[in-house]
């Protein structure tokens, strides 16, 4: 009674459209009345809500969105992209393999999809356009590497997951540092070969040729710099030298400092960036607090132990469940945010991992590989309205939808090798022990 309540309740209320927070809000008022002891429970519901979002391992969380916010209003991102550009030549498909290693270079310092999925639509995605790029080759390496952004750390979605499932964080950002390169060599592969097999979706156009230092002084000057911050703050959880809430820090320092070097900060820059930070952290803190008391809730009830009893008890082996699981975030990708899935999930999948002795830092990585494919899924992917948002109106959602096609499929392949492979994704998190 209490699980159909409460996440019928909650699945009702998201797709109805009432905003995530608010959804979680209302059924937790619920649940707490009728699980917690009436105003009593309303009492310890707000004592709880205060405790969830006090935890020092959520502070990476708004030290890595400014770190994003930073580089976007600085313009920091659009030397980034030259500099990548002038290096790739006689590539076929070059601007759109340009797309691809810029916005995977944005995901080693920013970590927010969105944000690169609009700053490379708005700037890149009309310059291919107007060099003959069918729209298709336009738009799907764009949103593709876009949803590469929740793999590669710094990621705030990684954050909220691991502070949601105490699944360790550190562990579950460098986890998805693996998957998210090879997702990116396999779109860079794609779009030579597609290229190549039909010259026509990208017109092999004269383009301004730089020799000798002017070809690599984008790339000293700006994309080694920033890219030397994912190196510091990676580096530094993988050795054990800082926590992420440390490194963090060291990161979101080090990207004000350059864009001080670069002349680039100003107060007028600088507050934009402290209100975006403020905006988005808030946002995903009051997430939180709906989230945990949910999970606080379903717990005392017994929906969540129940729930976990019966999956566990029908015998299938451990595998079956986690493929179970993976399926159905996947359908849950195609109708609700990454937001809505973890807090409609896991509360349940987490209790059943625990059970049947699963490695959670395979599991935390096939679920992100399942949240960044729901950001590309038909006909609601967060990422698919992005595009249509900042795309020139020559470019429609058919074109959007055939685009995605490719870049869905091999996430998905990704997906069933990190599955057959734990390694891929354990390997790596291993090494901090």
């Amino acid at each position: 009674m209490a699980a159909w309540l409460l996440l019928g309740g909650s699945t009702v209320l998201l797709f109805l459209g009432l905003p995530v927070a608010f959804s979680f809000l209302v059924i937790n008022l619920v649940g707490a009345w009728l699980w917690l002891g009436g105003e009593p429970g309303l009492t310890q519901l707000a004592r709880n809500s205060v405790s969830s979002v006090m935890s020092f391992s959520l502070t990476p969380i708004p030290l890595f969105v400014l770190m994003g916010e930073v580089l976007f209003h600085t313009g920091l991102a659009v030397k980034v992209i030259d500099g990548i550009e002038r290096l790739i030549a006689q590539v076929p498909g070059r601007l759109a393999v340009v797309a691809v290693v810029a916005g995977t270079v944005f995901s080693a310092i920013s970590g927010s999809t969105i944000a690169t999925t609009a700053m490379l639509g708005s700037l890149m995605v009309p310059v291919m356009l107007a060099r003959g790029y069918h729209p298709t080759l336009a738009t799907g390496p764009v949103m593709a590497i876009g949803a590469v952004d929740m793999l590669i750390p710094p990621s705030a979605l990684t954050v909220l997951l691991g502070s949601l499932s105490g699944i360790s964080i550190s562990r579950l950002l460098i986890g998805g540092v693996v998957p998210g390169v090879v997702l990116s060599i396999a779109f860079v592969a794609y779009i030579i070969v597609r290229v190549k097999l039909n010259p026509a979706l990208a017109p092999n156009t004269e383009l301004t040729r730089y020799h000798g230092f002017e070809r690599f002084k984008p790339l000293l000057l700006y994309v080694l710099p920033l890219v030397s911050i994912f190196g510091v703050v990676v580096g530094a959880m993988a050795a054990g030298w800082g926590t992420p809430t440390e490194s963090a820090a060291v990161g979101a320092f080090a990207t004000v400092m350059l864009a001080l070097v670069y002349r680039a900060l100003t107060p007028k820059i600088l507050m934009q960036s402290l209100k975006g930070t403020v905006a988005i952290s808030a946002m995903i803190l009051f997430i939180i607090v709906g989230a945990t008391t949910f999970a606080q809730i379903l717990s005392f009830s017994g929906a969540s132990n129940g729930l976990a009893q019966a999956i566990t008890g029908t015998g299938l082996p451990p595998w079956a469940v986690i493929a179970g699981m993976m399926l159905m975030l996947i359908f849950l990708g195609i109708f609700v945010d990454q937001v809505s899935m973890m807090m409609i999930t896991l509360p349940i999948f987490m209790p059943v991992v625990q059970a049947l002795g699963i490695d959670v830092i395979w599991f935390g990585v096939l679920f992100l590989i399942c949240m960044q494919l729901g950001l590309l899924l038909p006909p609601h992917g967060l990422l698919l309205m992005t595009m249509k948002g900042v795309a020139p109106p020559q470019v429609t959602m058919l074109h959007i939808y055939r685009a995605v096609v490719p870049f869905v499929l091999m996430s998905l392949l990704l997906l069933a090798a990190v599955f057959l492979v734990p390694a891929v994704a354990t390997w790596l998190p291993a090494l901090i022990g």
